[in-house]
């Protein structure tokens, strides 16, 4: 038996998706605000999910047994470029927040999780490489990124 571990960053965006980003922008519907926290300059690893799919692929054909791969094809993408991107999409400010603020924001606004663990969540710095999983097998990420999928995807109807 042959196993290894696939990690997904914490943004896996395209067609479908249903976590983080979708979460955000409900937020700055519900509340007429965009939302970051602090200076925003917490970075969230993003991968679209093509291009998960690929290195999953890759994965079942080509690792060596116990390996641990990383699925984002960004380090961090900061959350203040989120939060303005989707400002920007959808015509509402994007401001920054206190974490207790942050916690007010996300009460109402978001069906996913509580209010605090998405705020904890969101101030979180969590960048990440996937260097040696690129060379490991060669997956060369070649879909939109976060920010072009906000910008052109699926996330503006």
């Amino acid at each position: 038996m042959r196993l290894s571990l696939v990690r997904l960053a914490p943004s896996v965006h395209g067609p479908g998706d249903r976590g983080f980003v979708p979460a955000l922008i409900q937020g700055a519907r519900k509340t007429g605000v965009s939302a970051y926290i602090g200076d925003g300059a917490n970075r969230w690893p993003a991968v679209h999910r093509l291009d998960a799919a690929s290195l999953y692929r890759l994965a079942l054909e080509n690792t060596p047994a116990g390996n641990a791969l990383h699925a984002a094809a960004e380090r961090g993408v900061t959350l203040k470029s989120i939060a303005d991107q989707i400002g920007y999409q959808f015509g509402v400010p994007s401001e920054s927040t206190t974490f207790e603020e942050a916690r007010a924001h996300f009460e109402d606004a978001t069906e996913h999780f509580g209010s605090t663990f998405r705020a904890t969540i969101l101030a979180a710095d969590v960048p990440v490489s996937s260097d040696l999983t690129q060379a490991l097998l060669g997956w060369e990420p070649t879909h939109e990124t976060l920010l072009e999928d906000l910008q052109f995807g699926d996330y503006n109807t």
